[in-house]
Order: structure tokens, then sequence, then C-alpha cells
């Protein structure tokens, strides 16, 4: 028997996810309020949150930013906080204590950053991992997303940390499922910067080096870099030895060449589209 809520909904994103969904599903089965927001999956995704006792909403995946705000906006959750969690994802104990205490003692707070910890190859990707913190305690009222893919997160109103791990699973379908992926993602990526570029988001170098904010910081840095030369093999040595991820041993060396063959389709991607725009405005 599950345990009494401690007043969180669960908010689980999924596209054919039936080999991850389980394993997720349990690591949150202590919430009385759980929903897989589904993209339409053709897999047994729905029919596993289903057995689980999980309520399921459809929607068709459009990008990132669309969906999830979407997502917030129109799913009715029981509880006032929401935890958002992917299939590939999984809950600590540890860091199910800290939520529930961040709840019960939060004041002003409208999010709770989370850490968490990408693993690979057996290995925790301690040093290269990209980005450790993300917003995923929330009121959701309270929270919106920007971009396309690799969404930003947006709150209105103050946020805290929590302490506790969040432990994700990138490769868990294997090798051909991250690349095919991230291909998927380097077309949104590409889109995403010829929209800045036509100046729908503007970004500040002051932001993006003094803002006290850390999402927002991250956003202006990620739109900064995107304009510097050679940056498929900036961003490997920002990772293998700025960050040291040549600690993280072989994961580590592998993890950041495969990040730096993604930065390179962004690249190749971003040039073909700006020569297309480039093409149609002059034939206008």
């Amino acid at each position: 028997m599950k345990n009494e809520s401690p007043g969180i909904s669960i908010l689980i994103l999924t596209k054919n996810e039936e080999q991850d969904l389980p394993g997720c599903l349990e690591s949150v089965a202590w919430s009385d309020d759980i929903h897989v927001y589904d993209s339409v999956s053709t897999d047994a995704t729905v029919e596993i949150a289903n057995a689980f006792g999980a309520k399921v909403t459809q929607r068709p995946f459009d990008n990132w930013a669309s969906h999830q705000n979407w997502g917030l906006a129109n799913i009715k959750f029981k509880h006032p906080w929401v935890f958002y969690i992917d299939a590939d994802e999984r809950m600590t104990p540890e860091l199910v204590q800290s939520a529930r205490q961040a709840i019960e003692s939060a004041k002003h707070e409208v999010a709770f950053s989370i850490q968490r910890r990408d693993f690979f190859m057996g290995t925790w990707l301690k040093h290269v991992q990209t980005s450790p913190y993300y917003l995923r305690l929330f009121r959701p009222e309270k929270m919106r997303y920007e971009r396309l893919v690799n969404p930003i997160s947006i709150p209105d109103g103050p946020t805290a940390r929590i302490t506790g791990y969040l432990d994700h699973f990138p490769f868990s379908k294997g090798m051909q499922h991250w690349v095919a992926r991230h291909n998927s993602y380097s077309d949104l990526e590409a889109k995403q910067i010829i929209e800045n570029r036509r100046g729908q988001t503007e970004f500040s170098v002051l932001k993006a080096l003094m803002s006290r904010d850390f999402h927002e910081r991250r956003f202006h840095q990620k739109e900064i870099f995107y304009r510097i030369p050679m940056r498929p093999l900036v961003k490997f040595f920002v990772l293998y030895i700025g960050k040291r991820g040549f600690l993280d041993g072989k994961a580590g060396f592998t993890y950041a060449t495969l990040q730096s063959i993604y930065e390179y389709l962004i690249t190749l991607k971003t040039d073909q589209l700006s020569k297309q725009h480039n093409m149609a405005g002059t034939r206008n």
C-alpha cells in the first residue's frame, strides 16, 4: 500500500518509455497523484501507466517549451506542488524526504532546485556533466518554460536548493537511441539560434557574467556560446579540461566527445538554415 502523499503531485513526460517508465513510477510511488503526460506513444507506455494507477494525459509533441507549458496549464493536479521527472530519472529516498520537508517549510519560495546525477558506462558523470541543478519542484502556476529544446525554467518568485539526488540514466536505451534523439534535438537547437538572431530573444553579456539567478545566467551564457568560433572544439575542452571531465575516466572522455559532436551538428544545421533564410529574403 502506498504511503499518504505529503502534498506533492508528480508529472512524468513520456514518449515510448515502456522500458524506463516502471522504474520511474516505483521511485515516485509515495505520491497519490501521479500524472503521465504522454506524447502519443506507440508502445506499452500508456498501458503501464494505467496499470500503475497513474493519470494519463496525451498530447502530440510540438516543442519542449510549448509542450511543458501546456501541461502545467491544463493538467489538473491534486496538490499545489508538482515534482517534474523524466522516465529515465529516479528520485532517491533522500530527495523524497527533502522534497517533503521543503514544501512543509516553504514561505516565499515558488520552486526548488534539485541536483541531478547523470550515469554513463556505470559511472556518475560528476565533473563532465554540463549543469547539475534543475528546478523540478515547483508551484505550477508560478513556472513557465522558454526555448524550443533544452528549455529554460522561468520561476515567478524566489527559489532555493534542496538536498538529495535525482538519478538520471540518459543512455539506458543504448547509444543508438541517444544519438538519434540528439540528432532531432540539434534540429530544434538550430531553429532556436536562428530565431534568436532574428531578434526574438535578447541576450546580455552582463547577465551571463553577473546574474545571481543560476537559470538566467545559464540562459544568457548559452546564447553567447552559440556565437563562439570553433564551438564544438571549445565545448570539448570546456567539458573535458575546464570541468575536469578527465576525472570521470573513459565515460567522461566519451561523453565530452559525444557532446562536441552534438554541438557540431547544431553548427552545421544552423549554417544551413541561415543560408535558406538569406536566400528566401533575397527572393522576397
